[in-house]
């Protein structure tokens, strides 16, 4: 798989200019990091970015558009290859990461993780050095009416790095609430990712799926699952538009990015600390959640 999806890689930057424009910006992407506390968050000022990042995702918006991934509406050098019967692996032609893939639904069918914990799972066995995304409909979905994972290349993900160490099911000191899941055991895995969001649509009273954001990466012979229970959208400082940020799951891994000039060279690790933690689950509802997934571990 992982050759298949270089080849496509390779055809679609001398075919497809979208994705050569895209993968020349990212390479030219200014960074910086930030410390906060034991961590670091990495900006990557990503001006491509700024029509995701601002993406109008109410009903009424989205039902006036063309949906952007069904098949129909797709550039004519755009190619996709084929995961399974029901997927199509596609490259992301405004990248965050290096590699950057969306694998998107044949089928129009609206953003929902629920009974597809295991082609999150598959996806992660099957691209090797690799990380698999889902974004919650309302947690950074820019399509949250036609379900998509994205993928990238996992090298230079900060959480890699700062969990390494880490064997707690529930992280409270990251700056965003983290819940981590290892198994070896797939279906045992897909239950417990399962039961982690029902718990969580009985705390918040969410429906019909709690605001969540996922990672997923396959390494040594075990999935590492991160799940970032959400209690917003996007934090006060978009809505004012003192920001122009809006984090998602790659932000959430320690990518935060910023299309804006003036937010990149302004915004502060005080200031990041404070959205993450805007956007993530309150404390005491985390602290329920991860209460009640202990006892059935």
């Amino acid at each position: 798989m992982i050759d298949r999806v270089e080849a496509l890689f390779q055809r679609q930057l001398h075919g497809w200019p979208l994705l050569a424009r895209g993968v020349e910006s990212l390479t030219s992407a200014e960074q910086r990091i930030v410390r906060i506390d034991w961590y670091e968050v990495y900006l990557r000022h990503i001006p491509h970015r700024v029509v995701s990042t601002t993406a109008a995702v109410d009903p009424a918006s989205v039902a006036k558009r063309p949906c952007f991934l069904c098949a129909q509406n797709l550039p004519p050098e755009e190619e996709g290859l084929a995961f399974g019967e029901d997927l199509v692996i596609y490259c992301n032609p405004f990248p965050i990461v290096q590699k950057h893939l969306t694998i998107a639904d044949r089928e129009h069918t609206p953003q929902r993780i629920a009974e597809r914990f295991d082609r999150m799972l598959d996806l992660a066995a099957a691209l090797d050095g690799y990380f698999v995304i889902y974004n919650g409909p309302e947690c950074g979905a820019s399509a949250p009416d036609h379900l998509h994972f994205q993928a990238g290349l996992r090298k230079d993900l900060p959480i890699i790095r700062d969990t390494a160490q880490l064997n707690s099911l529930a992280v409270t000191n990251y700056g965003r609430r983290l819940l981590i899941f290892h198994d070896n055991d797939y279906r045992r895995l897909i239950d417990t990712l399962a039961r982690a969001t029902e718990v969580l649509e009985q705390v918040t009273c969410k429906g019909p799926e709690p605001l969540i954001n996922v990672a997923a990466l396959y390494a040594d012979g075990r999935w590492t699952v991160y799940l970032f229970p959400r209690g917003k959208h996007r934090p006060e400082v978009f809505h004012t538009g003192e920001l122009t940020v809006s984090p998602a799951t790659i932000d959430l891994c320690g990518i935060l990015v910023v299309s804006m000039r003036r937010d990149f060279e302004k915004i502060s690790g005080d200031r990041v600390a404070a959205i993450f933690d805007e956007v993530s689950l309150p404390v005491d509802q985390f602290e329920e959640v991860a209460k009640r997934l202990e006892r059935v571990r």
